[in-house]
């Protein structure tokens, strides 16, 4: 199946020239900007094809608009081929060069192959044996399944907060394109919504709520003590002699408090992301930079090498801890989180949740880390991610591990914490009202959704 945008490929070439040329004072794209572009692409009409089920307009509209705006122009020019027997999708970006490939696995989802590799490549990539396969909840009561989720409120207090609902999609009173919404009360559903082609078993990109799901990931390693996060994280790359990195714990990582480099503030990871390499060759050559613990530095980074320090502890077990261990017995069936092509977990972004499955990760928090009577995560989890401890943002904001932090002074009870991803991804987590507010979407770069005044306004009505 070929999917073509606006502008097609001429023989022999790619037509960009003319286009970029019209753009005032736009400078024509170099081969780095198409690769990306190219790689954008292709991972997400992988996942929103393999994982969500998507139709390619529908990915195209929700995935594909509104995004960095140095790549949205490219995408739209480029060519992608989708391969539904091999489950590939393949992105040309110049002729004399081999096109950039997302693969898709079983449970695992979609991978993309470095750049420079051709599609036969993703016969190479890590897979989990085929005996393991989610198990079939959906019948089962919730929150493990979906059978009697919902309690609607009914009478005027209903009616209210269903009328609150629907002004979070109507793009003015909050803004952003909202996909769903769900608040949860006293662990049930009281109020659920859906748009654009999404629904209770439609999973999107988590961007960076996943960085939740890592520290959850973690919190289980440590129950099950395999890990101890105020320890040195295991990174294989630091181990030379004399490296100053070797001592930055795992906790301090969790709390952005590595103390090293990134380009800038929310440290963009195109070159995983986007670009096919690895967390080996990006996130683990991060250079020292300051003390760690003496600097609060929003990073993908220092998830993703959270993560990795776990991975490489487990070993052989890694690929399927965070299914076997976490998800399933949440019943979470509906999330895949998505590797690098060297199988470790991208738990930073490039997860594929619903927002059940989100409102079911939020739960799990809300029941003192215990699902269907098997605990999770420890005790004392819930109240080590919602604490801050180190440094902390200079803005004013409050960050845990791998949580965001909320209290009296943004207008919410003590103790409320948040997951936060790009494009308005939100799960507000409200113990003392035993409540959790869900908000998925597909916001445009500056377009985001408020979901502050949102929450304050779910509360109020409940």
């Amino acid at each position: 199946m070929h999917y073509r945008g606006v502008i097609a490929r001429a023989a022999g070439g790619v037509v960009l020239a003319a286009f970029f040329a019209a753009a005032a004072g736009a400078a024509e794209p170099t081969l780095r900007d198409r690769e990306l572009a190219a790689g954008y692409k292709a991972a997400f009409l992988c996942s929103d094809t393999f994982d969500a089920g998507m139709p390619v307009e529908t990915a195209t509209e929700d995935d594909l608009r509104g995004i960095y705006h140095e790549y949205a122009p490219l995408v739209d020019t480029l060519t992608a081929t989708i391969d539904r027997d091999a489950k590939t999708v393949s992105v040309q970006y110049d002729p004399a060069l081999p096109p950039r490939v997302a693969a898709w696995r079983p449970v695992l989802g979609c991978s993309q192959l470095p750049i420079g590799a051709y599609a036969k490549a993703a016969a190479a990539l890590p897979r989990l044996p085929a005996e393991l396969n989610p198990p079939s909840l959906d019948a089962t009561t919730w929150p493990l399944g979906d059978a009697n989720a919902t309690a609607p409120l009914g009478g005027a207090r209903g009616a209210a907060l269903d009328a609150l609902v629907a002004k979070a999609f109507d793009g003015t009173t909050y803004s952003g394109r909202t996909s769903a919404v769900i608040i949860v009360r006293d662990g049930k559903i009281v109020a659920e919504r859906y748009a654009m082609g999404v629904g209770i078993h439609t999973p999107q990109r988590t961007w960076s709520m996943a960085k939740s799901l890592a520290a959850t990931v973690i919190g289980h390693a440590v129950l099950l003590r395999k890990i101890d996060v105020h320890a040195p994280a295991n990174i294989p790359e630091w181990r030379a002699p004399g490296d100053p990195r070797a001592v930055i714990t795992t906790d301090q990582l969790l709390r952005m408090n590595s103390g090293l480099w990134t380009n800038g503030p929310g440290n963009r990871t195109d070159a995983l992301y986007l670009g096919g390499s690895s967390i080996a060759e990006t996130s683990a050559a991060a250079p020292w930079e300051v003390p760690p613990g003496r600097r609060f530095n929003y990073a993908n980074n220092d998830i993703l090498l959270a993560t990795y320090g776990l991975t490489t502890t487990l070993g052989r077990d890694a690929l399927a801890f965070p299914f076997a261990d976490v998800l399933w017995p949440l019943g979470m069936t509906h999330t895949t989180p998505e590797t690098d092509w060297q199988g470790r977990f991208i738990l930073s972004s490039q997860v594929w949740m619903t927002a059940r499955d989100t409102a079911r990760l939020g739960l799990l928090y809300l029941n003192d880390g215990v699902a269907n009577g098997t605990r999770i995560i420890p005790a004392d989890w819930p109240r080590f991610v919602s604490t801050t401890s180190g440094a902390q943002p200079a803005n004013g904001t409050h960050y845990g591990a791998g949580f965001w932090v909320w209290g009296p002074g943004e207008g919410f009870p003590a103790g409320t914490f948040w997951m936060n991803g790009s494009r308005g991804q939100f799960a507000v987590i409200v113990p003392a009202a035993k409540l959790i507010v869900v908000r998925r979407g597909f916001d445009a770069e500056g377009g985001q959704f408020a979901i502050q005044r949102f929450a304050r306004d779910v509360l109020a009505a409940l």
